[in-house]
C-alpha cells in the first residue's frame, strides 16, 4: 500500500495529463475540429482530472489510502460490467439464431459485413458493402455524395438472419436501373435507411412493394445514413422528371437527431444558403465510384477483433450505452420546418404531390414511450399543409403485437411484414 499511496499522484497526474492530449488530437488532429461540441465534455473531465490529480499531493496518507481503495473498487466494477455487456449481446444474437432457425430451417448468418464481402468477392468481382455519408465526410474530400457506388451489389446489413444485397442503379441508390428511364413515374421517395429497405430484399421493401401495388414507376432515393438536410439536398441533386407524388419517410427515432449534427451538415448548409447551389452529382458518379471504392478498400482491411483491448480500457460499450441512453436531441425545429418548407416548394415547382409519412420506432412499442417531437413535427408539417400519414395510427396500433414488425421483436429496423404493411397504407392514403 505505501508503494501505492507513493505513485497514485503522480499516477493520476499522468492518466489525466493524457485525456487531455488524446482528447486534442482526436477533436483537433482526427476530425479537424469538425467534432469539439462532442469532445468539448472529454476536455471538463480531463480538467477536472488534472485539478483532482494535483489536489492528492497534499492529502494526507490515510486519506489517500482510502481513496485509492474507493476509485480501485469502482474501476474494478466498470470495468467488470463492460466485460459483461458483450456477453449479453451475444445471448441476445443466439436466441435470434435460434428463433430463425426454427422458423425458416436455415443458419442465423453471423459473419461480420467484410467476412460476406470476401466470401462473395471469390465468385464476384463488382460485388460492394454500403458506404455511408458519414464514411465521406470524414475522408475530406471536395465533393460529399449523397449515395454508394453505382450499378453494383451491394452488400447491406442484416437483422433478419441473412445480409440484404440490392443491386444500386446508375446513381448508386436501392433501384432497379430502368425506373431512370420511365417518362412518368408515380412515387418518388426520399429518407433515411428506412427508405433505402434496410436489411430486407426486394421485393419486400417500401419501394419494391410500391412498385408491385401500383404497376407504376417508382424512384428511391432513400439512403442509410440520411437526414432531413441530406435529404433535401438529395432532392436537389437528383429530383427527376415526371413525378407524381413524391413521399417523404420521416423516423422519429433519429432523423431530428441527425439534423442537429453540425459536423455532418456544415457542407450540407450551402444548399440552404444558396438555392442555386449543386454538386452535380448526377454527372460525377464516377467520382463518387472512385471515393467509395478507396473507401471501401480502407474498411475492408480492417480486421476482425472479437476483443479490442483499446475499445475496452476506454470503456466503449459502457460509454456507448450511457450515451444512448441519456441522448437528447438538440431540437432544432426552426431548422426541420425551413428544410421542409424548401422541400415543399422544390416539389411544387415540379408540380409533383408532397407527402409526409412518420415512421414510428421500436422504442414506441416496448414499455413506456415519451417523444414530444411528435407533437412539434406534425404540427410543423399541418401549418405547411402537407398531408400527414402517420403510420403509428395507420398500421401499428391496429396491430395485436406490433413488435412482430420488427425483426424478432427487437430493436432495428422493420421485417419483411413490417414493410410491406407500411408500404401498403401509404399506397391506400395517397390514391386520388
Amino acid at each position: 500500500m505505501n508503494f501505492l499511496k507513493k505513485i497514485f499522484s503522480p499516477s493520476c497526474l499522468i492518466i489525466s495529463i493524457f485525456i487531455l492530449i488524446y482528447t486534442f488530437y482526436k477533436s483537433q488532429i482526427v476530425f479537424d475540429g469538425e467534432r469539439s461540441e462532442y469532445y468539448r465534455v472529454y476536455y471538463i473531465i480531463s480538467a477536472v482530472l488534472i485539478i483532482f490529480s494535483i489536489l492528492t499531493f497534499f492529502l494526507n496518507q490515510i486519506i489517500k489510502e482510502y481513496l485509492i481503495i474507493t476509485i480501485a473498487s469502482i474501476l474494478f466494477s466498470v470495468y467488470c460490467f463492460e466485460a459483461y455487456l458483450p456477453f449479453k449481446d451475444n445471448q441476445k444474437i443466439k436466441n435470434k439464431e435460434i428463433t430463425y432457425k426454427e422458423q425458416t430451417g436455415r443458419i442465423f448468418d453471423k459473419r461480420y459485413r467484410s467476412e460476406i464481402y470476401k466470401d462473395l468477392k471469390k465468385t464476384d468481382k463488382d460485388i460492394k458493402v454500403i458506404i455511408y455519408p458519414y464514411d465521406y465526410i470524414k475522408n475530406y474530400n471536395d465533393i460529399y455524395p449523397l449515395s454508394g457506388i453505382s450499378n453494383s451489389k451491394t452488400i447491406n446489413c442484416n437483422e433478419n438472419g441473412y445480409y440484404s444485397i440490392y443491386k444500386s442503379d446508375r446513381y448508386g441508390f436501392n433501384n432497379p436501373d430502368s425506373e431512370w428511364d420511365a417518362n412518368k413515374k408515380e412515387f418518388l421517395i426520399v429518407g433515411d435507411s428506412f427508405a433505402l429497405g434496410d436489411c430486407v430484399n426486394r421485393p419486400d421493401d417500401i419501394g419494391s412493394v410500391l412498385r408491385h401495388l401500383s404497376n407504376k414507376s417508382v424512384l428511391n432515393l432513400g439512403y442509410a445514413g440520411h437526414n432531413p438536410l441530406l435529404e433535401y439536398a438529395t432532392l436537389r441533386e437528383y429530383y427527376a422528371s415526371g413525378v407524381n407524388k413524391v413521399l417523404w419517410l420521416y423516423y422519429e427515432g433519429n432523423d431530428l437527431q441527425g439534423l442537429s449534427h453540425k459536423f455532418e451538415n456544415k457542407f450540407f448548409l450551402n444548399y440552404i444558403k444558396d438555392l442555386n447551389f449543386k454538386q452535380d452529382l448526377k454527372v460525377r458518379h464516377e467520382e463518387i465510384n472512385i471515393l467509395g471504392n478507396n473507401i471501401l478498400s480502407q474498411r475492408i482491411k480492417e480486421k476482425r477483433n472479437v476483443f479490442k483491448l483499446g475499445d475496452f480500457i476506454k470503456l466503449f460499450n459502457t460509454r456507448y450505452l450511457i450515451t444512448n441512453k441519456n441522448k437528447k436531441v438538440v431540437l432544432t425545429y426552426s431548422d426541420f420546418e425551413k428544410i421542409i418548407k424548401l422541400s415543399k416548394e422544390l416539389v411544387s415547382r415540379n408540380n409533383s404531390k408532397f407527402y409526409f409519412v412518420y415512421l414510428p420506432e421500436f422504442k414506441r412499442y416496448k414499455g413506456n414511450y415519451e417523444n414530444n417531437s411528435y407533437l412539434y413535427v406534425k404540427k410543423i408539417i399541418d401549418k405547411l399543409g402537407i398531408p400527414f400519414i402517420d403510420i403509428h395510427a395507420e398500421v401499428f396500433k391496429n396491430e395485436s403485437n406490433p413488435l412482430d414488425l420488427f425483426p424478432f421483436n427487437s430493436d432495428g429496423h422493420y421485417n419483411e411484414s413490417g414493410y410491406n404493411k407500411v408500404a401498403r397504407a401509404i399506397y391506400r392514403l395517397t390514391q386520388d
